[in-house]
């Protein structure tokens, strides 16, 4: 048994942090969520644990890992492994419902939203929230499940036309179209609780975004550069990254451009670090969270 194993999903965002472990020498098991798990058999397969299954997942398979890997988080964790990212962070990554709670809980402004399961309540709700405005999937990830509807008769087409996004868990969020200003948002990350890097993200219309992969495709809008955002902002990032128990992860944030006031939407625990980040940053995050999981491993001891 090695002392530290990685649960992953996605076959190539976490080459660089592997190859980061094997630069510095640290011994790791990667795990991928394919095979069955034992809910009876109590040993863990390290006594520390790297979450790293994406909300996403569903995109990639319909037979996705999310609420399989919940349960074994959580099974690993009752056996006595410290996992990261574990079933607490990963219940707040699996509903964008929670997080906007979450949020408003720390004095944070979000959007205006109406949370609905039912499609029949999409109509009363829009109307209480004006247009435009966009409907969400609670379970997203890159951007999934997100559709711009401009008035009451688009969203009554779409209802009719079976054109509305689902999600997952049958859960979907009515939210009001905040327009961002200079088309700009802004995503914090943080490691063990503490502000690590933040990044502008402009031309991705706060829809289709993962600081991953989005500034490698050829001919993207997407431009991502180097940010330093106020005080105010990193504070805010390291509370939520408390309440939401992220050992790792980010947060969004976008500047209303109708009366200036930062709003807060999103909270990944899943943090991909930004594409080619000596590029957009000078410097590597992937060295800095090995780091910070050899502190975790010598802890757990």
């Amino acid at each position: 048994m090695t002392d530290l194993a990685v649960l992953y999903e996605h076959p190539l965002w976490f080459a660089p942090l592997f190859a980061a472990l094997e630069r510095k020498g640290v011994a790791y098991t990667a795990i991928d969520t394919h095979g069955s798990f034992d809910p009876v058999a109590p040993t863990p397969p390290a006594p520390l644990i790297l979450n790293r299954v994406a909300m996403s997942a569903f995109l990639r398979d319909a037979e996705h890992p999310i609420f399989w890997a919940l349960a074994r988080l959580d099974h690993w964790q009752r056996g006595g492994a410290k996992i990261l990212n574990g079933p607490q962070a990963l219940a707040i990554d699996t509903s964008k419902a929670r997080q906007l709670s979450l949020l408003t809980s720390l004095g944070l402004s979000v959007p205006r939203t109406r949370v609905v399961h039912s499609i029949s309540d999409l109509v009363e709700a829009a109307d209480s929230i004006g247009f435009p405005l966009l409907v969400k999937a609670n379970i997203g990830g890159a951007g999934a499940g997100i559709t711009r509807f401009d008035d009451r008769e688009m969203l009554r087409a779409a209802i009719a036309d079976n054109d509305i996004p689902r999600s997952i868990d049958s859960v979907l969020l009515v939210q009001e179209y905040v327009p961002a200003r200079d088309g700009q948002i802004t995503r914090i990350e943080t490691l063990d609780r503490a502000y690590l890097y933040a990044i502008d993200i402009a031309g991705a219309g706060a829809f289709d975004l993962c600081p991953a992969d989005a500034c490698q495709v050829p001919g993207s809008a997407i431009q991502m550069t180097a940010a330093e955002p106020a005080q105010t902002f990193r504070d805010a990032a390291e509370a939520i990254a408390r309440a939401a128990h992220l050992d790792l992860g980010g947060v969004e944030v976008m500047i209303d451009d109708r009366d200036g006031t930062p709003r807060f939407y999103d909270i990944n625990a899943l943090s991909n670090f930004v594409a080619r980040p000596l590029d957009v940053l000078g410097w590597d995050p992937h060295d800095r969270l090995v780091d910070r999981l050899v502190d975790w491993i010598a802890e757990t001891r």
